[in-house]
């Protein structure tokens, strides 16, 4: 092993996730996190929904496990899940005890995971052009990332803008 190495205090998924938080600021993401060190990802949707299944390869490249589950009664679970009807999307996805409702970037989801605000999820409302799963012909619409509660409120968590 590199001697340099052996007398840092950080164990080897530590220099990993600094690599990784270091890429993303850079805008790019690696596949450097180990799939271990971030929550599975249970994903429901509407029976052969494919842009969900775009959004769980986004994720998945960022070094996140996920499950796509078909859903028939999909909009009772987002609503047990606690996501405001206003911010609702296509598909409904626990992490852990977070939920990601719609098509939130894995930049977002990794910074909840670090940040841990007290909230009950992100949210992507509706289907944006541009967002992850929804990428087209290189154009995009403006959206937001919204952090929600268990009371129903919600707050801008981050902004995209278009192109």
């Amino acid at each position: 092993m590199n001697a340099f190495l052996e007398i840092l205090p950080f164990q080897r998924r530590d220099v990993l996730k600094m690599a990784l938080a270091a890429s993303a600021g850079l805008g790019g993401m690696t596949n450097l996190a180990l799939a271990a060190d971030f929550p599975a990802i249970i994903a429901y949707r509407d029976p052969g929904c494919g842009c969900c299944e775009q959004w769980a390869a986004h994720m998945t490249k960022s070094g996140f496990q996920v499950t796509i589950r078909d859903d028939l009664e999909l909009e009772k679970r987002r609503v047990a899940a606690g996501v405001p009807v206003d911010i609702a999307s296509c598909h409904t996805a626990v992490m852990g005890n977070y939920v990601l409702e719609g098509h939130v970037p894995a930049a977002d989801v990794i910074r909840l995971l670090s940040e841990k605000p007290d909230v009950l999820g992100l949210a992507v409302a509706g289907m944006p052009m541009g967002s992850p799963g929804m990428e087209t012909d290189g154009t995009a619409d403006a959206y937001d990332v919204y952090a929600f509660k268990a009371d129903g409120t919600w707050s801008v968590f981050s902004s995209y803008s278009a192109s």
